[in-house]
């Protein structure tokens, strides 16, 4: 499949070494606003710095979206009316409205439309959704990331927090581990945050946590901040509660808010059972960040060539990003949002 690959961060870089080393892609041209440092495994390819150029030039099958989120939906849009299959990074879209269209899009062309819900590819979240569901609803979901960023992990954060609280930004992943535990939908969201740094603009929150409740009568809590101010304590809360028990994602206390893998990685899947005692699997050997983004393009590749149903997979994306962005608009307004 001839790829081109929209947006040279640090996920972007990593789809695209991805790419580079699976066999079933070809690469045909990456492109960015700027020149980046690339590494060596990618100074051979073609670099443009418009989108929409490449994307009629080079008339890509796969492109995939690694931009800022306010572009996702355009060039989701561009590159499936182009005829291409569509792989973009979460979120979805900064709208529901967006999101919807650009689903909207992916059934009436017949296009291939992968979000990238990284977890989704995790064996150990695999798992943990699969332990939970056995467990039966209704569901208490516990789940935070805080990271303590500073130096240019923080200027990445700053420049997110552009357009993207990060409740929204990385909520979203932890919402659609949510909405695949809970065949319910999401009925209300109440959110609250705050700003915590001159260096952000007015408007705009680096801290935020918010409560979604689902039909099933499942309730959620997730928090994130960004900062060099986030405390290290309690940073990683992966906590699933039912009537029969309850699966938790438990680190080493040596994990840091600042390690990537951190964000990924899992040491013991603790399973409790009212009455039968607590069950530990340990998650050694686990999957870092790049071997992750290997699978999750691995799984496109399946994707579009075994024609899988992604109805579901499409849906999950809207409902999480509905919450997040309710949330949002919670923390704005002060008031609870109904969906």
């Amino acid at each position: 499949m001839r790829v081109l690959v929209a947006g040279l961060g640090n996920m972007g870089l990593s789809h695209a070494l991805a790419y580079h080393a699976n066999p079933e892609f070809r690469i045909v041209g990456l492109v960015n606003r700027s020149t980046p440092e690339l590494p060596p495994a990618l100074r051979d390819y073609p670099l443009s710095h418009d989108f929409a150029e490449a994307l009629e030039r080079l008339k890509p099958d796969l492109v995939c979206i690694a931009t800022y989120s306010d572009s996702h939906a355009d060039f989701a849009l561009a590159a499936m009316r182009a005829g291409a299959h569509v792989f973009v990074e979460k979120p979805l879209a900064t709208t529901v409205a967006d999101a919807q269209r650009v689903v909207d899009c992916a059934h009436q062309t017949g296009r291939k439309l992968v979000v990238g819900y990284i977890l989704r590819h995790h064996p150990s979240w695999q798992r943990l959704i699969a332990e939970a569901r056995a467990l039966g609803g209704p569901y208490v979901f516990r789940l935070n990331l805080n990271q303590q960023s500073s130096g240019p992990t923080w200027e990445v954060h700053k420049a997110l927090m552009r357009t993207t609280p990060p409740i929204v930004d990385c909520g979203v992943h932890y919402v659609d581990v949510m909405c695949q535990i809970t065949d319910a939908a999401p009925v209300e969201v109440r959110g609250m945050g705050l700003r915590l740094s001159d260096e952000i603009a007015p408007g705009m929150y680096n801290y935020g946590h918010f409560q979604v409740i689902f039909a099933d009568g499942s309730v959620g809590w997730y928090e994130a901040g960004w900062g060099p101010m986030m405390s290290d304590t309690a940073f990683f809360v992966k906590d699933v509660v039912s009537p029969n028990g309850a699966v938790s994602i438990r680190m080493p206390d040596s994990a840091r808010s600042d390690d990537i893998d951190t964000h990924t990685r899992t040491a013991t899947l603790r399973i409790h059972r009212p009455g039968l005692g607590d069950r530990d699997l340990n998650m050694a050997d686990e999957p870092g960040h790049q071997d992750l983004c290997d699978r999750e393009q691995a799984f496109v590749a399946r994707a579009i060539a075994g024609d899988i149903d992604l109805s579901r997979h499409m849906t999950d994306a809207v409902r999480s990003l509905a919450v997040c962005l309710a949330a949002d608009e919670s923390v704005r307004s002060g008031a609870p949002v109904k969906l």
